[in-house]
């Protein structure tokens, strides 16, 4: 079999175009010939002249301009002006001709006004049959009756060189609704049509703008936001819904979730612009994510300052293979650090975090691992002592609360005296920044995890008014998406497996960040630092754990109590119903940073610290949980059984009510 030759499609397209301008160019010098009939005297070898010379002529000119290598279903307004030149030209040169030539050979010659006719209709003919065409390309694809119609002419003139019949089988395409006809939605659509690879094809519109409202745009009709129901975007065969809007609102994207995932449809989201300026990061149409469901705007709170602050110091990481000390890795080794110390008692995620750097940065980034717990002086401080890091983030804690409520002796060893520990080989060994991560809990804490974490706040507060070269400060965050204690994970491994989803009550409310949030503020809280700040992140609203289940099933497909059940467990021993962030919230200093406050709560003296911390030890000793539970309280004052701050906090809650019902 002969091979086909890979240039003949773009000959074959070339050789069509030049068949159309020359039918074009036919068609007018016939109808002009038959208006001026009897103004002037042609004989048949003078037409014949005329013609061949004026197709010779505009032939050449167009092939010089390279009219004919112009792909026209992209064509512009330049191509448009090189054809005007193109033909502009043709006709100087023919009127030449005409007058030398036609003299010569005893030929009649075509007056001006006749040849600009001539020239200035074949031009404007050849423009309106490439604008149609480009039109034609650019509306085949659309699925409604101009599409359709655009197919048909594009198949019976151009067939196979212009058009690909993969885009009439649009039947596997899921046909989606674009929420948001403005510049981000028309961008959405018009990629969508023009990429024949895409697995969706969008239907309609829907918009609140009534100026758009029952119009087109690009031929998809414009839906009122305000009418939609279930019978008109099945009317449409609408299988999903995309919300393609250019702001960052929050309480619209919420709204919206919510009233089209129960009207039963998938929704998603349509990342341009707003994602495309973060970091180079590419427009795309997405599913909506665990951290989408928070309604909230992403924070990003690292600046060129702060990385300045990293560069080129020595940064030791206790607790740098877990969820938060592995994020805190990764956004330092940005940073340019001159050598970063992974210090983990757990070898596994210490592992994998430096294997991930290592890929990453290869030898660019000095970067050492130590394996032991904070709990182990002396061989903590042999850590201190080789590698001498100029600044500290102490990670390295115990934060399941239920399990810290068995094992309260060794929650407090941990968290406490291996802060104790971290905090005073820091002051030993000049160590110029220290940061502890602490937590939401610590504030009036109703769980042994809080109330350590509360003695670790202590702890460095307390140390800061007392060094002489370390700078203590600590930072506070809520709960965190997809961290080993989250939530999250556990509410996916029981949609799964097909459920129950387990809540130990309905009524709780927490306050969410993502891992890269928490660890840029507690980057960014340190560089900040004076001494003994307790840094907070303005959070946003709160949010029900209950609708993150719900649109969590909502997300993977399923509806809340008909697929997937969500049931009450009953809240765990040290659980609270509501978190807090500050201790006095009435005692805030703003930061340069507009989401970054401070709370100044007034330190504890050394000797005080030191006779709240010989209760621990003495308990820890002891080595019997109730009695160090109990000793825990004597030590933090705030800390204060579930069942009372629960009440508390429901009475609260009952009053609100109340006092919204009597304004209603």
């Amino acid at each position: 079999m002969k091979k086909k030759s890979a240039t003949s499609p773009k000959i074959n397209r070339q050789w069509i175009i030049w068949l159309f301008d020359l039918a074009i160019y036919s068609l007018v010098s016939f109808v002009l010939l038959v208006i001026y009939r009897g103004t002037i005297e042609f004989k048949p070898k003078d037409i014949i002249f005329h013609y061949t010379l004026a197709i010779i002529i505009l032939t050449i000119s167009r092939l010089i301009m390279k009219i004919y290598k112009q792909i026209w279903r992209f064509g512009g307004i330049q191509c448009y002006i090189r054809l005007l030149i193109s033909d502009g030209i043709a006709f100087l040169i023919f009127f030449a001709a005409n007058l030398i030539i036609c003299p010569a050979f005893s030929i009649s010659v075509v007056p001006f006004p006749r040849s600009l006719a001539v020239f200035t209709t074949t031009l404007l003919g050849s423009l309106a049959i490439r604008m149609f065409y480009r039109y034609a390309y650019k509306c085949h694809k659309r699925p409604n009756r101009t599409g359709r119609l655009m197919q048909a002419i594009l198949k019976l003139v151009a067939a196979r060189h212009v058009i690909d019949e993969d885009y009439y089988q649009v039947d596997h395409k899921i046909r989606i609704a674009i929420v948001g006809a403005g510049n981000v939605g028309v961008c959405l659509a018009e990629e969508l049509l023009g990429n024949k690879n895409s697995s969706y094809i969008p239907v309609c519109f829907i918009d609140t703008n009534r100026d758009k409202i029952g119009q087109q745009i690009i031929g998809l009709n414009v839906l009122a936001e305000g009418k939609i129901t279930t019978d008109i975007l099945n009317d449409y065969n609408v299988q999903e819904i995309v919300l393609a809007l250019p702001k960052n609102d929050d309480d619209k994207k919420k709204s919206l979730y919510t009233f089209y995932t129960g009207l039963g449809f998938k929704v998603k989201s349509y990342d341009f612009p707003t994602m495309q300026t973060t970091g180079g990061q590419r427009r795309q149409l997405r599913e909506f994510d665990i951290e989408d469901l928070l309604f909230r705007t992403p924070l990003d709170v690292t600046n060129e300052k702060t990385s300045a602050f990293y560069r080129n110091k020595i940064i030791l990481i206790t607790g740098g293979g877990g969820s938060i000390g592995s994020e805190l890795c990764r956004q330092i080794a940005r940073m340019s650090p001159q050598k970063l110390v992974i210090l983990d008692v757990y070898e596994n995620g210490a592992y994998d975090v430096q294997q991930e750097l290592r890929i990453a940065y290869g030898p660019s980034l000095n970067l050492c691992v130590e394996i032991l717990s904070v709990c182990n002086r002396q061989a903590l401080e042999k850590v201190f002592n080789e590698h001498r890091p100029q600044i500290v983030i102490h990670a390295a804690a115990h934060k399941h609360v239920p399990l810290m409520e068995r094992n309260c002796c060794e929650a407090i060893e941990n968290n406490v005296f291996g802060t104790l520990n971290t905090v005073e080989l820091s002051e030993k060994y000049k160590v110029e920044r220290f940061m502890m991560v602490s937590t939401d809990k610590a504030v009036n804490p109703t769980n042994v995890m809080g109330a350590t974490k509360r003695m670790c706040e202590l702890i460095v507060q307390s140390h800061s008014t007392t060094s002489a070269y370390t700078t203590y400060s600590a930072t506070r965050f809520g709960n965190v998406l997809g961290s080993a204690g989250s939530v999250i994970p556990l509410f996916k491994k029981q949609i799964f497996n097909g459920g129950p989803v387990t809540l130990t009550d309905k009524r709780i409310i927490r306050y969410f960040m993502t891992i890269p949030e928490a660890s840029q503020l507690v980057l960014q809280s340190a560089s900040m630092a004076k001494n003994g700040e307790l840094f907070v992140l303005d959070m946003g609203r709160p949010v029900k754990i209950l609708e993150l289940a719900e649109n969590m099933i909502k997300l993977s497909g399923y509806e809340p109590y008909k697929d997937i059940d969500i049931i009450e467990t009953g809240l765990r021993p040290g659980e609270k119903l509501y978190e807090e962030l500050l201790v006095k919230t009435e005692e805030l200093d703003k930061t340069e940073n507009s989401l970054i406050f401070i709370e100044r709560d007034e330190p504890i003296s050394v000797a005080e610290l030191n006779k709240r911390l010989a209760i621990l030890s003495h308990a820890v000793d002891l080595g019997d949980d109730e009695a160090a539970k109990e000793a825990l309280h004597k030590a933090v004052p705030t800390f204060k059984s579930p069942e009372v701050v629960n009440a508390t906090a429901m009475e609260t809650e009952e009053i609100k009510m109340a006092e919204n019902a009597s304004v209603k």
